[in-house]
């Protein structure tokens, strides 16, 4: 008999991928970590039972949070990424070479170990001496640190357990205030439909915080829904526009990710609309 690695979602959805071989199984402090490779997309992660990444699908997601801040924010020199610890945002970071310093803050060193030992088709540069890797809680980093940074990524997973304070106005208050004046913050933000309370309080809470504040859209298949939303964020009057230099440089090593998709993500349905407008 085959064996299935299933994600039930609310009691009400299930979602199974066949596996086909077991990788890794640990209990960290924080919550269950398991690496296993599957039929249809290859090795995934999963916390606590819900698939976070797969090495088939990762670059819809990680393309999708970094690069529209990225190709934006008026300066990229200083990053930070919240959460993260699969280590696809700092790959996608790192492919832009003004970035001169990105800061990772993960709260679970042992899914990072777990990534590094067991995803390397991922080909995240570790060793990049741009990096700086912090594990302690994000939330809590932000409120000690002194540093300003010219984009903020937010990649953690659902606001449960010890991630919820990543969803909150102070959070993102925190995130504001340490941004440069013009800076960026993107965020993952849940999903519209099944996830429909979450996303719209994380949106709104947004746009309380921060100037302008969209979502925007797009596809992730390992997620329980298919598709996904990320908040985009900024004290300036409007998003910025693109940096065309970035944008050709970074396009064409993109899977997912272009210029034409980057106008599209921000199309709202009527559903999102209503939700925003609560």
């Amino acid at each position: 008999m085959p064996m299935w690695f299933d994600e039930t979602f609310d009691t009400n959805v299930r979602l199974g991928f066949r596996v086909e071989k077991y990788i890794y199984h640990a209990r960290s402090e924080y919550q269950t970590i398991d690496i296993f490779d599957t039929a249809p997309f290859g090795r995934a992660l999963a916390l606590d039972s819900v698939y976070q990444t797969s090495v088939g699908d990762e670059f819809n997601y990680h393309e999708m949070l970094v690069h529209p801040a990225l190709v934006t924010a008026p300066s990229i020199k200083r990053v930070l990424v919240v959460g993260g610890g699969d280590g696809g945002t700092v790959r996608e970071v790192l492919r832009h070479p003004e970035v001169e310093k990105v800061t990772m803050v993960e709260l679970d060193r042992m899914v990072t170990e777990a990534c590094r030992q067991h995803l390397t088709e991922m080909k995240v540069p570790w060793e990049d001496p741009r990096l700086e890797l912090r594990f302690e809680d994000g939330v809590a980093y932000l409120k000690n640190s002194q540093d300003r940074f010219d984009v903020i990524l937010v990649d953690g997973p659902d606001p449960v357990g010890p991630a919820e304070g990543l969803y909150t106005s102070p959070f993102y208050e925190s995130c504001r205030e340490h941004l440069t004046p013009d800076g960026v913050l993107a965020a993952q933000i849940e999903a519209p439909q099944l996830m429909y309370k979450d996303f719209s309080r994380i949106a709104k809470t947004l746009k309380r915080v921060f100037r302008t504040a969209d979502p925007y859209f797009g596809p992730v298949p390992i997620y329980v829904c298919g598709s996904w939303a990320y908040g985009y964020a900024t004290q300036a009057e409007t998003r910025a526009s693109l940096k065309m230099e970035r944008v050709e440089r970074i396009e064409p090593g993109c899977r997912y990710w272009n210029r034409d998709i980057f106008k599209a993500a921000f199309t709202q349905s009527n559903l999102v609309r209503r939700a925003l407008a609560e």
